[in-house]
């Protein structure tokens, strides 16, 4: 070590909190003020405040042992240490400090942690291959990969549902689903099954069991659910599509927060055999890619042609005030050349109440059976909801359809022919270590694609960025049927 009076031994203080996890020392021990910096595999903190509140909710840094360190002295008030460490659960890795001293202690005013790969990363799949499965023919998708959603069966492997109880229980599938044949059938392989929150009964890709999959394009950042193991592998570049769901908005979720194209696809367009539902009056299936023209060629490949053309490109003033200021900000250029209309915003509370009244009995109609008497095999959020679903009455369940039947009618009248623009979502990517505030933001967010569930319509989410270079979406809402020509339109837009 160096002879720079003291570093050695604030070094070592740092390596004893970090492995006792004693979160004020390690507080203490980092420089503060906003231009302190720890970066990882998983992206870069920036500022002391946002390091010190991924510590807090980490709960820790893996046990490891330090095997050599080397420091260059910059000068009278900086030193540069690298450190080799062996976790105890084996690998090496590194890490290199930027240490500063301030007259009275050293404290670190960068940091860089490196650690062996891991064989496959558990928070995006369940079980991955080279590939898993490989095509069974040849066509328009052939050399691209497929990341699947573990809702749709593939022969000769469970179903998982995001759930290990579940998993241990499933049967092994002896045929694939539907969509899932018509993507190897054009020449795509598949690279594996990919994490999906329990059930899918989340928009936040927050999974209790496996953890949450990583959002590279916004770190720290959570990834989006219920397709969020399939998002992750898309935008991490491990596959080209994510096959997935969308019920009150599990693909647009997901691609607005990491920056990904994403279709749900009008109700009942593609088949849904082979797939585990959720609720089937609003499950639809959906593909996530990081261009519109992939996301063209699977439309191509699994929608049939379309039914309705769509029209007149139209947005409305109070559907993006849903919105936060910064998603409102990036999606406005976009929609500077859309006729605006009037849009009833004040129906909404009541439209999502009527949704998620139905959505939950559906649920609880799908796996009611199972759950019942083990619903502490799902994580809190997901059980809490299931313990809603479980107590929907009759009376409250046929006046949520009559609300719904009204809100199609009125959605689809309104629509017509034409394509609406709206946020995908309301807000950028929560911080992971913002738990406490997810019910809100999927509140907020869902006032704005339920509208797509209840009607029944197909959705594209394109991505933008916000001023902070945060992923955000902006959503094409068109007309039923009008799926392979609505992918063409977005696309348009974005070239603008």
């Amino acid at each position: 070590m160096s002879l720079a009076p003291g570093l050695t031994e604030a070094f070592w203080a740092y390596e004893r909190a970090l492995m006792s996890n004693d979160l004020e020392a390690l507080d203490r021990l980092f420089a503060p003020g906003g231009t302190t910096l720890r970066g990882d595999a998983s992206g870069l903190l920036v500022g002391h405040d946002a390091i010190s509140a991924f510590r807090g909710a980490r709960g820790g840094a893996p046990a490891r042992r330090i095997v050599e360190t080397h420091v260059q002295e910059v000068d009278d008030e900086h030193a540069l240490v690298v450190a080799v460490t062996e976790l105890i659960t084996g690998g090496r890795g590194q890490q290199t400090q930027l240490w500063r001293h301030d007259g009275d202690a050293w404290a670190v005013t960068a940091a860089h942690v490196s650690v062996a790969a891991p064989a496959f990363d558990r928070r995006v799949w369940r079980v991955v291959g080279d590939p898993l499965v490989p095509p069974t023919g040849s066509g328009d998708l052939a050399g691209e990969s497929v990341a699947v959603k573990d809702l749709y069966a593939v022969a000769g492997h469970r179903v998982g549902a995001g759930i290990p109880a579940w998993l241990d229980a499933a049967p092994l599938e002896t045929r694939h689903a539907s969509a899932v044949a018509g993507l190897l059938g054009a020449g795509a392989s598949l690279r594996g099954i990919a994490r999906t929150d329990e059930l899918a009964y989340s928009l936040a890709g927050t999974n209790a069991h496996y953890g949450t999959p990583p959002n590279p394009r916004a770190p720290h950042r959570i990834s989006g659910g219920s397709t969020s193991g399939s998002a992750s592998a898309v935008s991490l570049g491990h596959a080209t599509i994510g096959l997935g769901t969308d019920t009150g908005g599990s693909i647009r979720v997901p691609a607005a927060y990491q920056g990904l194209w994403g279709l749900r696809t009008t109700h009942g367009a593609v088949a849904t055999d082979g797939l585990l539902p959720l609720a089937p009056s609003f499950d639809t299936v959906g593909w996530l890619t990081r261009e519109p023209e992939l996301l063209g060629r699977v439309g191509r490949v699994l929608l049939p042609e379309d039914a309705a053309t769509p029209g007149e490109i139209v947005t409305a003033t109070g559907l993006l005030a849903l919105a936060d200021d910064d998603v409102r900000s990036a999606i406005e250029p976009l929609t500077t050349t859309a006729a605006a209309v009037e849009w009833p915003v004040e129906v909404l509370p009541s439209w999502l109440d009527a949704f998620r009244v139905v959505q939950a009995a559906e649920a609880w109609a799908s796996h009611g059976g199972w759950l019942a008497g083990r619903l502490d095999v799902l994580g809190a959020d997901v059980r809490a909801r299931f313990e809603v679903a479980a107590g929907v009455t009759p009376e409250e369940l046929a006046a949520a359809h009559a609300v719904v039947q009204t809100a199609r009618d009125e959605i689809r009248d309104r629509l017509a022919d034409r394509v609406l623009l709206l946020p995908s979502t309301s807000s950028v990517a929560p911080s992971v270590v913002d738990a406490a505030g997810l019910d809100a933001v999927r509140r907020s967010t869902m006032l704005l694609t339920c509208l797509a569930g209840i009607g029944g319509l197909p959705a594209v989410s394109v991505p933008v960025t916000t001023a902070d270079r945060l992923p955000a979406g902006l959503c094409l809402v068109g007309p039923a049927g009008s799926d392979r020509a609505l992918i063409d339109r977005a696309a348009q837009l974005a070239a603008r």
